[in-house]
């Protein structure tokens, strides 16, 4: 019997902990074919050149008039890949670092001030360049932080144990600096429409599997995830040529801002300005959760201390616990550009 997500994804999260070089998900019957579908895929799938514009500095400069002496800036920070910088796009306002934090002005009523040192291309190896480009200057640590990496681990065969604990070091180091951090874990490449099977079915397997493993890590050190799966949900399965860009691999600006409405309630939850009434909740051990999340775009999963701690998983495995939300975006309509266009 194959071992359930939930399973794998505790194995990958205890590799990248213990220093493993984690859990062999491919035979080796199966690796000609695939590699003639990644050159097949590769012909189809280009992948934009061009740089992604510069998103950096202050929003909702507005609010910086209100209350005694102004509000204070809320300083967001942004990492990881092309997703993150907002490859494929070709103005500041669809990229979705500068929706965020257009959004997360108006949600708290604060100037935002942006800064993007994700880079096209990036593994989770990265990140700790990354981080050190935040971190090791003069000026203070973010308030928050969301990382969005994975992809491009799963396309360069790095071994998920070694993400995970890439990210996991990251995440650490940016939570001792005081920072929330928010990670929008790997989407499901499975969605990618040119890529044809079996290497679909392998992508979004692997995928998830990461995600889910990324979740658990993440957890455990007092972050958040927000599962970006399908990039985001059955908006991009069902409308393949509006949310995906003109290389067929980046997402549109209205993919953009659909993966960026999905992450908004968490980012802003992560600072206390957000509503928590407005969630539909469970309390699952961390695994579980990770798992689910990683099959359920735009699920968000955060610590939780559950009573009852001593109960027992249906697969034998004891806690610890996290939290699994469905949040709603602006009254629960469709997350679209048009959806933000107040905010940016």
């Amino acid at each position: 019997m194959p071992m359930s997500r939930a399973r794998v994804a505790r194995r990958i999260a205890a590799a990248a902990a213990y220093g493993g070089g984690g859990v062999g998900l491919l035979g080796g019957a199966v690796i000609g074919l695939l590699l003639t579908e990644v050159r097949l895929a590769r012909r189809t799938v280009g992948g934009s050149e061009a740089a992604p514009p510069t998103a950096d500095g202050r929003y909702g400069a507005a609010f910086a008039a209100y209350g005694d002496g102004g509000a204070q800036p809320v300083r967001l920070a942004f990492l990881g890949d092309s997703t993150a910088a907002g490859q494929g796009v070709h103005r500041v306002g669809e990229t979705p670092g500068a929706i965020l934090a257009s959004g997360l002005a108006a949600v708290a009523e604060r100037p935002v001030d942006l800064v993007n040192v994700a880079l096209p291309g990036a593994c989770s190896d990265d990140l700790a360049r990354q981080v050190g480009l935040l971190l090791d200057g003069p000026g203070p640590a973010p308030d928050v932080s969301v990382i969005m990496i994975g992809a491009n681990d799963v396309t360069h065969r790095m071994p998920p144990a070694d993400s995970v604990r890439h990210l996991a070091a990251a995440v650490r180091r940016l939570r001792d600096a005081g920072t929330e951090v928010v990670v929008g874990t790997c989407p499901d490449l499975g969605t990618i429409e040119p890529v044809y099977q079996p290497l679909r079915w392998v992508a979004r397997r692997l995928s998830r599997q990461l995600a889910a493993a990324q979740t658990i890590a993440v957890i455990e050190l007092g972050g958040r995830t927000v599962s970006l799966g399908q990039l985001l949900g059955p908006e991009f399965a069902a409308n393949p040529r509006e949310m995906f860009g003109p290389d067929n691999y980046h997402p549109s600006a209205t993919g953009y801002a659909t993966a960026a409405m999905a992450v908004l309630p968490t980012l802003c939850a992560a600072l206390g300005v957000w509503p928590d009434a407005d969630a539909d909740e469970s309390v699952l051990p961390v695994a579980d959760a990770a798992a689910a999340a990683a099959g359920a775009s735009g699920t968000e999963v955060a610590a939780a201390e559950a009573a009852g701690t001593g109960a027992t998983a249906a697969d034998g495995h004891r806690g610890p616990w996290a939290l699994l939300r469905r949040r709603v975006a602006f009254g629960g309509g469709r997350r679209t550009e048009a959806g933000v266009s107040a905010l940016t």
